[in-house]
């Protein structure tokens, strides 16, 4: 039971009933926690697969900073971050931005210059969300010297991204109680 306390912060409440129902019941015996930590790596420590995107974009390549891979900070591709609650996707004409002059025959970027000649927009599948009555705004965040990171994982280090911290209400809390910021429920909730 103690391995699993581990993982704590990054299950839910109902993958955390889901794994330690099992656990009780066959006594935390080693086999079982065992098991649930095969399922854990199976599972990527992601609280949410990564999704199918209509493009495959690899992070790493993008935001990665070792050889070969372009070091772009996450604000250029997601604008708004500091003025919107969502930061947005990007847009077909903000890959092109680049693209119009590198990478054209890298896998996956003839996906992108169809979407430029079509017109079309790129539907990306949006990983990490809060729930509608949740008043999430990125840049107090960044303000105060959080790194993406902090709740996004390291993205840089992702070829698919997937969410890998529940972003649930506890979560928010004991980040809040850590840095002595307040935790009324008006501060957060619309």
């Amino acid at each position: 039971m103690n391995v699993l306390l581990a993982f704590l912060p990054r299950l839910t409440l109902k993958q955390y009933i889901f794994l330690t129902i099992p656990l009780a019941l066959l006594g935390g015996g080693g086999v079982a926690t065992v098991a649930v930590l095969v399922v854990l790596a199976a599972y990527g420590g992601a609280i949410t697969p990564a999704p199918a995107q209509p493009i495959p974009f690899d992070h790493t390549i993008h935001a990665g900073t070792g050889p070969n891979q372009a070091g772009i900070a996450c604000e250029f591709c997601h604008r708004g971050v500091t003025e919107q609650a969502q930061a947005t996707l990007p847009s077909v004409q903000q890959c092109m931005f680049c693209h119009n002059v590198v990478g054209k025959d890298r896998p996956g970027v003839d996906l992108l210059l169809a979407h430029a000649e079509t017109g079309q927009a790129i539907n990306w599948v949006r990983v990490h969300r809060t729930p509608d009555h949740v008043r999430f705004v990125h840049d107090p965040h960044i303000r105060a010297g959080l790194d993406c990171a902090t709740c996004h994982g390291d993205v840089a280090a992702m070829t698919q991204v997937k969410q890998v911290r529940s972003l649930n209400m506890g979560d928010c809390q004991a980040c809040h109680r850590a840095s002595s910021v307040s935790i009324d429920c008006a501060t957060c909730h619309k």
